[in-house]
């Protein structure tokens, strides 16, 4: 079979340019309501993408007077997309730094159950002091021991999805029996950060666990994808940067004891499109125009870790800016954002422009023949596995996605007509379901 594209819809509110919600089409309320996502899912379901995905965090993003600010829990959300699509596996972030692993696995477990078997987890250990006040801490823990919590917060929701055997349930209503004890193993952890008992209260669903996603690019994030990641979101922002991302994620996978073609690569794009170069060209300029800089310039100092006034707006960013190793929040976006302004010598106003339409991803406006190009280079030259698509404005921008980029992919023989016989989410992505590490043969998990 050729190879094909892995499309994942990366929903936010009225779209991910942060000035989308002034258009005139634009709802500021549509953050909160159910109806703006189901019509959401089902365009990305006619656009017969692999997935769809929500972005969380456990505190107020934002400031409230720049953008929709909050958002629906997005395992409750993606619940009740369940019910509205058929097709379109359904990705949910969730934290692990401010979760406990039983919980969270019975919901995951859950909406697997619920979907059919479409549930996918976008594992974040979550930076920024907000979220931990939120939680009682006086500060953000380190960046290493975020990960250390991360990876042993993983190793016991795999013991839990996997805490019930396939065939449980006997159902022998003659002799009373219900299932059989015998094949319900407790996972009886004791480690550094948990300390969990007994077996989940939810069977072991139709994928097993969830389809695996993470986003981090640092170090410590590249190391916990290489040993549990199934697809990964990241960000670049040239062909040159995501060849380099891309093919040292395989080897670590590879060098981890995994197949690298368990993995898939996304990139992000943020794809404005226009019957002409000019008329896409015209609709960035539109959004640009209504960016309120001074939230820019807040943001920017926050994620620069810089003092409030320190940027001057047609200055460029100050020279003396630390190394990424001495940033504990969001280190590879921090790197990202300060190349991207010393390689283009962008002044704080042009590089407030760049990143708000992507926050860092790559943004491409162009007619669908261009975009459609732009994601075959990347596909085709060791890029990327497939993308995470960013519409700068919902609905409008993913409709444009759906109606014109995705039948030139399609002509192209990169994307698939149609979805055939229902998957699962692991099956849409070329991976099998994963044999309960407490079944006699199968190999345990470290």
């Amino acid at each position: 079979m050729t190879r094909q594209l892995h499309l994942n819809a990366f929903l936010m509110n009225t779209g991910h340019h942060e000035a989308s919600w002034r258009l005139p089409e634009s709802d500021p309320h549509a953050h909160v309501r159910l109806e703006h996502y189901v019509g959401l899912a089902r365009t990305a379901e006619r656009g017969t993408f692999d997935s769809l995905f929500l972005a969380d965090g456990p505190q107020l993003w934002n400031s409230v007077g720049q953008r929709p600010s909050g958002a629906l829990e997005p395992l409750t959300l993606l619940t009740a997309l369940a019910t509205a699509t058929r097709h379109i596996g359904l990705i949910a972030t969730a934290s692990t730094s401010y979760n406990s692993p039983y919980n969270l696995a019975r919901k995951f477990a859950s909406l697997d159950i619920i979907s059919g078997g479409r549930a996918g987890w976008n594992i974040v250990t979550t930076a920024g002091a907000d979220a931990a006040r939120n939680f009682g801490l006086a500060a953000e823990p380190a960046h290493a021991e975020r990960y250390a919590r991360a990876a042993e917060f993983l190793d016991v929701a795999l013991k839990l999805w996997d805490s019930w055997e396939d065939d449980v349930v006997v159902a022998d209503k003659a002799a009373g029996v219900w299932g059989d004890a015998a094949k319900i193993h407790p996972p009886r952890h004791r480690g550094t950060y948990f300390s969990v008992e007994g077996a989940l209260n939810v069977p072991r669903t139709p994928q097993g666990y969830p389809l695996l996603v993470q986003a981090g690019s640092s170090e410590d994030g590249k190391r916990f994808a290489a040993r549990y990641a199934e697809a990964v979101f990241t960000a670049q922002q040239t062909l040159q940067d995501a060849q380099a991302f891309y093919a040292d994620l395989k080897s670590r996978t590879a060098a981890a004891g995994r197949d690298p073609d368990g993995l898939k690569v996304l990139p992000g794009i943020v794809p404005v499109v226009g019957s002409t170069e000019a008329e896409a060209r015209a609709a960035e300029r539109v959004l640009e125009e209504h960016i309120v800089h001074r939230h820019g310039v807040a943001h920017l100092e926050g994620l620069l870790r810089l003092p409030p006034d320190t940027l001057e707006l047609d200055a460029p960013l100050p020279s003396d800016l630390p190394p990424e190793s001495a940033i504990e929040g969001a280190k590879s976006r921090y790197t990202l954002v300060v190349e991207l302004a010393r390689r283009e010598r962008l002044t704080v106003r042009q590089l407030i422009g760049r990143l708000g339409g992507g926050r860092g991803h790559l943004t491409f406006a162009g007619t669908p023949e261009q975009v459609a190009d732009a994601i075959e280079t990347w596909f085709t030259r060791g890029a990327a596995d497939g993308f995470n698509i960013m519409p700068a404005v919902l609905p409008s921008g993913l409709d444009a996605f759906v109606d014109h980029v995705v039948p030139v992919l399609r002509a192209r023989g990169l994307l698939r007509t149609e979805y055939g016989p229902r998957q699962t989410l692991r099956e849409r992505y070329g991976l099998p379901r994963p044999a309960n590490q407490y079944t006699a043969g199968a190999p345990a998990l470290v």
